[in-house]
């Protein structure tokens, strides 16, 4: 069996990608550490992949699981994490779980967080995106004006979480979700702080929820019981604060990315302005193009393989979704943009017992938000000032202004 292969240039185009450059654009790396080793073994020792198949498979394949946050953080001298707000909260998740518990808390949150309350949701959509592209006439921020407030506004509709609290929660979870790219003391300590301040609030609103429910998913999850099992205090505050962060964040990307792509590509600008059927594979290859997360990582749980390649137990696997999404060996002309292709579903919501609970929301919104920004706005141009987020795992813009 071969193994994984390291070699200098691998080591370069790796440490590419943890630069400002390298994650500004990382297409190019990928590329390169793709056709040098589509298999490749990292200077941390972490194996890396860079082809969709090899990702797939890594996704769906339950040899292959979450590290233990005991080991992970014990290992880089955090053995006291479950005392970090920030930390506490991503690994106690359903997104850092195995089952049998990932199981249990993915079983219990379907109950509350269903396909037919996301679809009551669609006119609320709509009716959130012609209040908002009312408000970006003569231009500005459009992260500020428009890709923010659209999918806080859902989320914390589908929550309840009032109106007048929402906007709060952006420079938070910002805060919060810098642990995912950056351990810093610096970004630990605003991380923790964010954190602790969103369980607090989520928490007060959990059991004023209790106390008199309404109709809304935080209220369900509150009651949510299966054959006797119900969410603990800690898991319903740590449930609710993923999924506001995870409902907004990856969102607000996904618009900012998918604006910028299409605009860059006027001739698919006009098709998703013309065509009414075209939303659905729109938004699938925007989210290929240019995905909102770009990084899964996974642990070797036993002995095994990917593609012929020899993956110790304990090992480190980092799926590059971003690389994935753009192997000429699953998707044809792979950096061309082309809202009409129909090669099968991105990687960007990941795969197997983690796909992405909040996935028909995020394409809800994107489906109506985009063709009707472009509708509405046929001469929209993004103008100096836009800031990119300094990350790789989230990728996606701070500031995007625009002129219409």
């Amino acid at each position: 069996m071969d193994q994984p292969v390291r070699s200098p240039e691998v080591d370069r185009w790796l440490l590419e990608l943890t630069q400002p450059e390298g994650r500004a654009d990382p297409y190019p790396r990928y590329e390169a550490v793709r056709n040098a080793a589509p298999v490749a073994l990292a200077e941390d020792g972490a194996i890396v992949l860079t082809r969709y198949a090899d990702c797939l498979a890594v996704l769906h394949d339950p040899r292959f699981g979450r590290a233990d946050p005991d080991d992970a953080f014990g290992a880089v001298g955090l053995a006291n994490w479950r005392a970090m707000p920030a930390v506490f909260t991503i690994s106690t998740s359903m997104l850092s779980s195995n089952p049998p518990q990932h199981t249990r808390l993915r079983r219990l949150v379907s109950k509350a967080f269903t396909a037919r309350r996301v679809e009551l949701l669609r006119a609320s959509v709509e009716d959130t995106v012609d209040g908002l592209l009312a408000q970006l006439e003569g231009g500005g921020d459009f992260v500020d004006r428009f890709a923010f407030p659209l999918p806080v506004a859902i989320i914390g509709e589908l929550l309840g979480v009032p109106p007048a609290d929402r906007a709060a929660f952006q420079p938070l979870v910002r805060d919060w979700t810098m642990v995912l790219d950056v351990f810093t003391p610096e970004v630990l300590a605003r991380a923790n702080d964010a954190a602790a301040e969103i369980r607090e609030y989520l928490r007060a609103l959990a059991q004023e929820r209790r106390r008199a429910p309404r109709d809304d998913l935080l209220s369900a999850l509150v009651q949510v019981v299966d054959e006797g099992d119900r969410l603990t205090e800690e898991e319903l505050v740590t449930m609710a604060a993923l999924l506001f962060a995870a409902g907004f964040e990856t969102t607000t990307h996904l618009l900012g990315n998918g604006l910028v792509a299409l605009l860059d590509h006027p001739d698919q600008a006009d098709v998703l302005r013309r065509e009414a059927d075209v939303a659905a594979s729109a938004v699938e290859e925007l989210l290929r193009y240019d995905s909102s997360v770009q990084i899964s990582g996974r642990l070797a749980r036993q002995d095994t393989e990917v593609a012929g390649v020899a993956v110790p137990q304990g090992s480190n696997l980092v799926c590059y979704l971003g690389a994935g999404n753009r192997d000429p060996q699953r998707f044809a002309d792979p950096h061309r943009l082309d809202l009409h292709r129909h090669e099968g579903a991105p990687l960007s919501f990941g795969g197997g017992i983690h796909y992405c609970l909040g996935a028909p929301l995020a394409r809800l919104e994107a489906q109506v938000a985009l063709p009707a920004l472009l509708r509405r706005y046929p001469d929209l141009q993004v103008v100096s000032g836009a800031e990119r987020r300094d990350s790789l795992t989230l990728r996606g813009y701070l500031k995007l202004p625009v002129r219409c």
